[in-house]
């Protein structure tokens, strides 16, 4: 649950690294991180679908994500994360985790979990507007499918059980 006194003040928030800040200074999976990042190819129709989000009063202006370089779900999703804010002119900025628990405490998945990556939306003038955890939902409801997938089941064995 979000706190009424968020640690993520407009100073604070400036205080973020931007994407490239993040990948110059990250330790493994750089590779993943640029395969992940050359790989995802946004469309004309979806970019200007975010830029009409964004135009509405109290839209998102910008975007905080916890993260960490050891985590697939992180390198999987924060470069996709970098290009939707490159083509929208969404304002970005990366916070590692374990060096902002006060943060990252804000957005405990169940209200116990530092789950990431953690991806923060903000009105310009740093409103909260809202916040996902890990990966979207479509994404988590198909976990059990995808780890009997990786177990040499079918997709349709799995999606019987």
């Amino acid at each position: 649950m979000v706190q009424s006194a968020s640690a993520v003040t407009p100073e604070r928030y400036a205080q973020g690294l931007t994407y490239e800040q993040y990948i110059a200074g990250i330790k493994v999976n750089q590779d993943r991180f640029q395969e992940n990042y050359e790989g995802t190819k946004l469309s004309a129709e979806q970019v200007a679908r975010y830029k009409a989000l964004m135009a509405r009063p109290n839209g998102p202006a910008k975007v905080l994500v916890l993260g960490e370089d050891w985590c697939p779900d992180v390198y999987r999703g924060m470069p996709v994360m970098a290009k939707i804010a490159e083509a929208t002119g969404l304002e970005l900025r990366i916070f590692p985790r374990d060096e902002n628990l006060d943060i990252m405490n804000e957005f405990l998945k169940d209200g116990e979990f530092q789950s990431i990556p953690t991806v923060v939306f903000y009105t310009n003038d740093q409103r909260y507007i809202t916040h996902w955890i890990e990966r979207a939902g479509k994404a988590n409801e198909e976990m059990p499918i995808m780890r009997q997938l990786y177990a040499g089941r079918t997709r349709e064995e799995a999606a019987d059980d």
